[in-house]
């Protein structure tokens, strides 16, 4: 079987899969059976709910792997699972199917669920219960290694998450500091925070322009790929946001940062070109090299986006 090497038994178009070592109890599966007659698509098992025998599961997995993936998985994809990685799971066929699963390794597993899920899928889940594997052999999980597969397919399923909410955070925690410090020195508690604080800032800006792109990117590239659902508010933006109105944004910015660099260089050539106060310039220059390294990136970012929906928009 694909899952993990389970076993499979067919009830008309609906498949019930399970692990192949003895730890699930195959024969109660009405449950499942249940469940996809009312018209689930995925019904996944909980051993969590269900319960779970002394041995069956090693601690680091039970209150650490699982738990930890299982709810970075309901937080990026909503869905009623509660254990991502179950191995007894039952499921409609053809609707299985139509969501082209590729995933190479263990992390199948949620490849499974996170597509029905954002596929929109009708996704339940039944109480199940584990018990000590029956194997002769260790097993062949690597807590770590596995661990990180599962973790980087959430990741990779999710620019949002990945890309976006990250990204908004730098760009519009770092304006709020540039702004802030803009005026001069700024003291909270005794703590002082001057033109080293606002550099960082400019910095955390860069990066959130960079990552909003990679979002926008990643997330047209998937739906376009097939491997996640078009999302309509996505199809909105990218009918406005036109190469032209990007390339322009860009410019402005750019523009506002060399403007700052020509008013830098005026004040240098003020003093003859000669020592400048840092904690006067740099409020001007700093904010200027910023503004010029995003409009670069938004212009740049608007072009990669173009060469995305070339065929589309003709």
């Amino acid at each position: 079987a694909a899952l993990i090497g389970g076993i499979a038994a067919a009830r008309g178009r609906f498949v019930i899969m399970a692990d192949a070592d003895d730890s699930y109890d195959f024969e109660r599966h009405d449950a499942f059976l249940a469940k996809l007659r009312e018209g689930a698509q995925l019904v996944m098992g909980n051993r969590f709910k269900g319960g779970i025998a002394k041995g069956a599961m090693p601690p680091l997995h039970r209150y650490l792997g699982n738990p930890v993936l299982s709810g970075l998985g309901q937080l990026f994809f909503p869905s009623p699972v509660g254990d991502f990685h179950c191995g007894l799971r039952g499921f409609d066929r053809a609707a299985m199917l139509a969501l082209r699963l590729s995933a190479p390794g263990m992390e199948f597993a949620s490849e499974m669920v996170v597509k029905a899920t954002t596929h929109g899928l009708r996704v339940a889940e039944v109480p199940t219960t584990l018990r000590p594997d029956g194997r002769g052999r260790p097993p062949h999980l690597r807590s770590w290694r596995d661990g990180w597969r599962h973790l980087r397919l959430l990741l990779v399923f999710s620019p949002r998450w990945l890309f976006l909410y990250p990204g908004l955070a730098l760009l519009g925690g770092g304006m709020l500091a540039m702004v802030w410090l803009l005026g001069g020195p700024r003291f909270v508690g005794g703590v002082g925070f001057s033109i080293h604080t606002l550099l960082f800032a400019g910095v955390g800006v860069i990066l959130g322009v960079q990552m909003c792109a990679f979002a926008l990117i990643a997330r047209l590239h998937a739906a376009q790929s097939g491997w996640l659902p078009a999302d309509p508010w996505l199809e909105r933006f990218v009918r406005r946001a036109t190469l032209e109105r990007g390339v322009l944004c860009g410019l402005l910015l750019t523009a506002l940062g060399i403007g700052g660099a020509v008013w830098a260089l005026w004040q240098w050539l003020q003093v003859g070109m000669g020592p400048l106060v840092p904690e006067q310039t740099m409020r001007n220059v700093i904010p200027s090299a910023v503004m010029l390294v995003a409009g670069v990136q938004v212009a740049f970012a608007s072009f990669l986006l173009e060469v995305l929906v070339w065929g589309r928009r003709r």
